[in-house]
């Protein structure tokens, strides 16, 4: 088990139980996120945690695959799954980067996961493949770029196992990113804007 996935097992009582901070900028994110899958799709989302946005989401799409690197954050989703879950939806313990062999997807999304990605250029390069032609991959990603305070201050709570890893992007590199990959840009935002958490949709050429 790596360091990040001890980090967040044990991490994922607390997690489950943590009310969502900004409903308005999460219900917002949701909506968005509708307008661009069909009942038709195939959707797989990385970095799920607990599976709360799958269980929200995959009601309205053909097959939805969950995934997440944390066994524990599975085992509570497959839970709240078998309570009240959509047939679509399932949950798999995966790397961020991990797609099944041959397998090929409508839309990928990834939720506050992407600053937390060591490899993050790797593990999109890896999705872009398992992304159909015209494919799109959703996400949103906290950017604590440009303020000095957040260095400071997520190091020091690392060193006492208070911390994951943590990338400081900026909503430009984070486009960037998308861009060297292959993608077309065609959706940003900020919701919440402080600190800004970048909603991007990226076409696959």
């Amino acid at each position: 088990m790596t360091e990040t996935a001890e980090f967040w097992n044990n991490a994922a009582e607390k997690y489950a139980t943590d009310p969502i901070k900004d409903q308005a900028s999460y219900d917002h994110t949701l909506d968005r996120v509708r307008s661009y899958l069909r009942t038709e799709d195939s959707v797989l989302e990385v970095g799920c945690g607990t599976g709360s946005t799958a269980l929200l989401l995959a009601g309205g799409v053909a097959e939805y695959t969950a995934t997440d690197f944390s066994s524990e954050m599975i085992r509570i989703a497959r839970g709240k799954l078998a309570d009240a879950g959509p047939q679509t939806l399932s949950f798999e313990v995966q790397e961020a980067g991990w797609v099944a062999p041959g397998k090929t997807y409508d839309a990928i999304l990834g939720f506050n996961l992407f600053h937390l990605v060591r490899d993050v250029e790797g593990a999109v390069a890896s999705l872009s493949k398992a992304l159909k032609p015209g494919g799109v991959m959703i996400t949103k990603t906290v950017c604590l770029r440009g303020n000095p305070i957040y260095p400071v201050m997520i190091g020091a709570m690392r060193l006492v196992g208070k911390a994951p890893y943590v990338r400081m992007f900026s909503p430009a590199q984070l486009d960037a990113l998308f861009e060297a990959a292959g993608f077309d840009v065609i959706e940003t935002g900020q919701f919440p804007k402080r600190p800004p958490s970048h909603f991007v949709v990226a076409r696959k050429r």
